[in-house]
C-alpha cells in the first residue's frame, strides 16, 4: 500500500471519529482557540493499530491455564472501568491533535445537517486571472511548444512535397515555432461578507456569549466552503452600537440598556459605503436575548430593516439566545412584522444543544 493511500485511509478514520462525536465538537469551544490560517486543529481518540504482544508465560486467560469458552479475550478478572481505582503508573487513554480545514469541516456540517449548496444571488465580481492557454508565432524560447512547432513543420514539408514517409525526417525551420502566450481571462468570483451583531448589555453572560462565538464559527466554515473572498465584521451594541475586531466581539462585558437600532443603523451604513447589493452577498446575523428599550426603538429598528436592510442582503439572521433576564419580546415583534418574508430567518436558541438546529434553520435553504 502507497503513503498516498495510507494518508487517505488516516484522513478517513479521522473523519469518521470527527463525525461520530461531532455533536460534542460543536458545542465545546476548544477547538476554535486552535485555528490556524485556514486549518483547525481537532482533538481526537488516540489511533493506535492493534497488534500482538508476547508476554509471560503461564499468566491464565483464553488459549491458557484456565480460560474457558465464552472468556472475552484481553480481560482479566477485577478488572475496573475507566476512572476507577487508585493512581498507578499505567498509561491512559490518549488524545491526538490533527489538523483539519475549513473545507472538510464544512463538509462533515452539510452532511450532518444536510444543508443544500448556496446559490449566490446578484452580480458577481469579476476577478483576472492569466493562464498559458494560447499559442503565438513569437515568444521566448522557453516557451516553445514542442508539439505545435512540429506540427507547423509537418505542414510545410507535406505541402511542398518534400515528405518521405519512407525517411520521416522532419527539421523546423524558425518560421515553424510555436511559442506558449497567456490569455487574460475574466473570472466571475462570488464575494460575501457576513456581518455579526450582538447584543452585550447586562442581560447577555458569558454563557450567551459562547453560543454566539461557536454558532458564529460553524457559519462561518459553511459560508467560506461557498465563497472564496468571505469577509467578516462585528458590531457589538448595548444602548450605543460600535464595530469593533473578533476577539473584542466575544470578550467585551458590557452592560446598560438596549438600543438596537442603534446596530441595524450602523449594518445598513457599513453596507451601503462599502458592499454594493449588485456586487456583494450579504449576511447579517443578529444575536440578542430579545430585549429592547422601549417600544419606539423597536418601531424603528422594522423601519430599518424593511427599508435599508432586507432589500439588500441574500438574508437577514436573528437568533434570540434565551437568557434569565431576557423577555424575549423582539422576535415575537420580528414574527409579527415579517410574517411571510422568506429573506427573514429567525432562530430560538435555548442552549449549547440547540446550535445544530440554529445552524440549520439559517443555512438550510441555501441562500
Amino acid at each position: 500500500m502507497s503513503i498516498r493511500e495510507d494518508q487517505n485511509r488516516f484522513r478517513d478514520i479521522v473523519r469518521g471519529k470527527i463525525k461520530e462525536n461531532f455533536k460534542d465538537y460543536v458545542t465545546h469551544g476548544e477547538m476554535i482557540g486552535k485555528r490556524e490560517n485556514d486549518y483547525v486543529k481537532i482533538p481526537v481518540p488516540y489511533i493506535d493499530i492493534p497488534r500482538f504482544k508476547y508476554g509471560p508465560k503461564q499468566k491464565g486467560g483464553v488459549g491458557q491455564g484456565e480460560g474457558k469458552p465464552g472468556d472475552p479475550v484481553g480481560k482479566g478478572k477485577g478488572e475496573k472501568k475507566p476512572g476507577e481505582g487508585k493512581a498507578g503508573n499505567e498509561a491512559g487513554e490518549h488524545q491526538v491533535e490533527v489538523d483539519i480545514s475549513f473545507e472538510e469541516l464544512a463538509e462533515i456540517l452539510g452532511e450532518e445537517l444536510e444543508l443544500p449548496r448556496i446559490e449566490p444571488k446578484g452580480s458577481k465580481i469579476a476577478s483576472e486571472k492569466n493562464r498559458y492557454s494560447g499559442i503565438a508565432p513569437v515568444g521566448p524560447e522557453g516557451l516553445r511548444h514542442f508539439k505545435s512547432s512540429y506540427k507547423r513543420a509537418l505542414k510545410r514539408y507535406i505541402s511542398s512535397g518534400l515528405y518521405d514517409p519512407e525517411d520521416p525526417v522532419i527539421v523546423p525551420i524558425r518560421g515553424d515555432y510555436r511559442y506558449r502566450s497567456t490569455k487574460t481571462t475574466i473570472k466571475p468570483q462570488a464575494n460575501a461578507v457576513v456581518i455579526y451583531i450582538m447584543d452585550v448589555s447586562g442581560s447577555m453572560g458569558n454563557e450567551q456569549k459562547e453560543i454566539v462565538r461557536l454558532e458564529s464559527f460553524w457559519i462561518n466554515a459553511w459560508l467560506k466552503k461557498h465563497y472564496k473572498g468571505l469577509e467578516t465584521r462585528f458590531i457589538i451594541h448595548d444602548a450605543t452600537a460600535r464595530e469593533v475586531d473578533e476577539d473584542t466581539f466575544f470578550r467585551t462585558s458590557e452592560s446598560g440598556g438596549t438600543l438596537i437600532s442603534s446596530a441595524y443603523k450602523l449594518c445598513r451604513d457599513i453596507i451601503q459605503r462599502e458592499y454594493p447589493p449588485h456586487e456583494w452577498n450579504i449576511y447579517p446575523f443578529h444575536f440578542s436575548d430579545g430585549d429592547n428599550w422601549s417600544g419606539d426603538d423597536t418601531r424603528l429598528c422594522m423601519k430599518i430593516l424593511k427599508e435599508g436592510l432586507m432589500p439588500n442582503v441574500n438574508f437577514f439572521g436573528y437568533g434570540q439566545v434565551e437568557s434569565k433576564y431576557g423577555s424575549g419580546q423582539f422576535l415575537k415583534d420580528l414574527e409579527k412584522e415579517f410574517p411571510s418574508d422568506e429573506k427573514m430567518i429567525l432562530s430560538k436558541i435555548k442552549n449549547k444543544e440547540a446550535i445544530l438546529g440554529s445552524i440549520k434553520d439559517f443555512l438550510g435553504k441555501g441562500r
